[in-house]
C-alpha cells in the first residue's frame, strides 16, 4: 500500500498540471479577444473548462484552476492583487456551478431536457455572476476599470463566461463520460457527412465564402438545421461537438469581419455572436435531450412489452419471438435447438396455505433458478400462471435434460420455505416439429405426461 502512495501523488500532480496548462492556454487565447477591457473577454472558454473539471474530477482540482487563472491574468493586465481576486472569482464560479449542477441538474449528464434548462439557468446564468462581480469590482477598485463603464464591462464578462459554460462545458462533460463511439459503418459515414456539411455551411455563413455582396447576410439560422440533424440522428454528445465546431468557425470569421454579427466594434460583434451561440447551444442540447428521453422511453416500453412484470423473465410474446428466431437460425446452420417447458408443482396449494405473496415469491424463486442455470444466449420466459420455458440454442435433448437437472438442483438447495419442485417437458428442433406451434405442442405434451403419468418429477 505504501508503494502505491507515491504513484497516486504523482498521478494527482500530473492531473493538476494538465488541467492548469489547458486552462492557461485557453485563457490566454480568450484574452486576446478582450477589447472592452484587457481582463474582460466576450469569449471565455476557461469558464466551461473549469466547470467541467469540477464536475468530472471533483473539487480537489481547485488549486489548478486558481493558479492557472492567476497566471493568466497577472501576465496580461492588472496587478497581483486584482489577479488574485479574479482567480478567486473564477475558481468560486466553477465550484459553485458544479455544486448547483450536482444538486439540481442531474450532475451534468444532460440527458433530460429539464436538466439542460437547469444547467443553463444555474451554471451558465447564475454562477457566472460570481466571476463577473469579483473581477469587475476588483478592477474598478484598483483603478484598472472606469466605474462609469462598470455595467458594460460586467455584461461582457458575464456573457463570455455564460457562453463558455454553455458551449465548452457540455462538450467536455459528454465526451469525458462517454468517450467511445459505437457506430456502425453507415452511422460513421453519416457522422462524417454531418461534420463536412457543418464545416461547409459554417464557412459560407461566417467565414466569407459567399460572394462579397451577400457574405454578411443574416443566414445564421441555416446552421440550426444541422444541429437538428445531430439531435435526431445522434445525441447530446454530437450536438455539443457540432456547437463547438460551429462556434470556432463563427468566432474566427467574426474576428476577420465576416458573418451576420459584424458590427461597429469587435467587442459588440463578439457579444452578439456569443449570445447567438449560447442560444443555439441551449436549443440544440434541449432538443437532443428530448429525443434521448423519447428513445429511452421507447426502449423501456419495448422491454416491458416482452417482459413478465412479476419475475422479470420474458413473457409469452418474447418466447414466441425467441423460438421463431431459433428456427430461422437452425435452418441456416442446420444445428438443432431445444425447448424446455416447466410447470411449478402445487402452486394453488401454496397460495391456499401460505397466501399469494408466498406464491408470487415461489414463482420468482423459479425464475432465479432459471437465470443462474442457463447461458447468456438462452432465453427464459414465463408464459403461463405457473409455467415457464427455456430456449436453448444449439442444444440437443440430452444436454437440455442436463440443464433441467441443474435447475432442479438449484431449487433443491434453496433454503426458502416452502420447498419447490418442477415437472419438465422437452422438444427438440427439427425432430419434434418445424414450427413454433408444433414445438410448443410437443413440449407441452411431454410436460403433461410427466405431470400426470407415473414419471418422476424434478426435485
Amino acid at each position: 500500500m505504501k508503494s502505491d502512495r507515491p504513484s497516486r501523488l504523482l498521478e494527482r500532480a500530473g492531473l493538476l498540471v494538465g488541467v492548469a496548462v489547458v486552462y492557461f492556454a485557453a485563457g490566454k487565447l480568450g484574452l486576446r479577444m478582450a477589447f472592452d477591457n484587457p481582463s474582460a473577454s466576450p469569449v471565455w472558454a476557461p469558464a466551461g473548462l473549469a466547470l467541467a473539471a469540477f464536475l468530472v474530477l471533483g473539487y480537489r482540482i481547485w488549486p489548478a484552476i486558481y493558479v492557472s487563472a492567476f497566471l493568466v491574468n497577472v501576465t496580461t493586465a492588472g496587478s497581483a492583487a486584482t489577479s488574485l481576486c479574479i482567480a478567486a472569482g473564477n475558481t468560486l464560479e466553477g465550484a459553485l456551478g458544479a455544486w448547483l449542477v450536482d444538486a439540481f441538474a442531474g450532475g451534468g449528464s444532460l440527458q433530460r431536457a429539464r436538466d439542460v434548462f437547469r444547467f443553463a439557468l444555474l451554471a451558465a446564468a447564475l454562477s457566472t455572476t460570481v466571476s463577473a462581480t469579483f473581477g469587475v469590482t476588483s478592477l474598478a477598485l484598483a483603478g484598472f476599470a472606469d466605474w462609469a463603464r462598470y455595467g458594460s464591462i460586467w455584461l461582457t464578462w458575464w456573457l463570455g463566461d455564460a457562453a463558455g459554460e454553455l458551449v465548452v462545458a457540455p462538450f467536455v462533460l459528454l465526451w469525458s463520460t462517454n468517450p467511445r463511439m459505437r457506430w456502425r459503418p453507415r452511422r460513421a459515414l453519416e457522422a462524417v457527412l454531418l461534420l463536412l456539411s457543418l464545416l461547409l455551411v459554417g464557412a459560407l455563413v461566417f467565414a466569407g465564402f459567399f460572394p462579397a455582396h451577400v457574405q454578411n447576410y443574416p443566414l445564421e439560422f441555416v446552421c440550426v438545421l444541422f444541429l437538428i440533424w445531430a439531435a435526431f440522428r445522434f445525441g447530446p454528445r454530437e450536438v455539443a461537438t457540432a456547437v463547438v465546431v460551429l462556434s470556432a468557425i463563427a468566432i474566427w470569421g467574426t474576428m476577420h469581419g465576416f458573418g451576420p454579427f459584424v458590427r461597429g466594434t469587435p467587442n459588440e460583434s463578439l457579444l452578439l455572436l456569443q449570445a447567438f451561440m449560447a442560444f443555439t447551444a441551449l436549443t440544440g442540447l434541449s432538443l437532443a435531450a428530448v429525443v434521448s428521453e423519447r428513445r429511452t422511453a421507447e426502449r423501456r416500453l419495448r422491454r416491458l412489452a416482452v417482459t413478465d412484470a412479476l419475475t422479470g423473465l420474458g413473457n409469452y410474446r418474447r418466447l414466441i419471438s425467441a423460438v421463431g428466431a431459433e428456427i430461422r437460425r437452425s435452418q441456416r446452420t442446420e444445428r438443432p435447438f431445444a425447448l424446455l417447458l416447466f410447470d411449478l408443482d402445487d402452486l394453488k396449494a401454496i397460495n391456499d396455505h401460505h397466501g399469494h405473496v408466498v406464491g408470487n415469491r415461489a414463482l420468482c424463486r423459479v425464475a432465479t433458478a432459471l437465470r443462474v442455470s442457463c447461458r447468456s444466449i438462452d432465453v427464459a420466459a414465463r408464459f403461463g400462471g405457473d409455467e415457464f420455458a427455456l430456449v436453448l440454442p444449439e442444444t440437443a435433448e440430452a444436454a437440455a435434460r442436463h440443464v433441467a437437472r441443474r435447475i432442479a438442483g438449484e431449487l433443491a438447495v434453496d433454503p426458502e420455505w416452502p420447498p419447490l419442485s418442477l415437472c419438465m417437458g422437452v422438444a427438440e428442433y427439427p425432430r419434434d416439429g418445424q414450427t413454433v406451434e408444433r414445438l410448443l405442442a410437443m413440449g407441452d405434451r411431454v410436460l403433461f405426461e410427466a405431470k400426470f403419468a407415473s414419471r418422476p418429477r424434478l426435485r
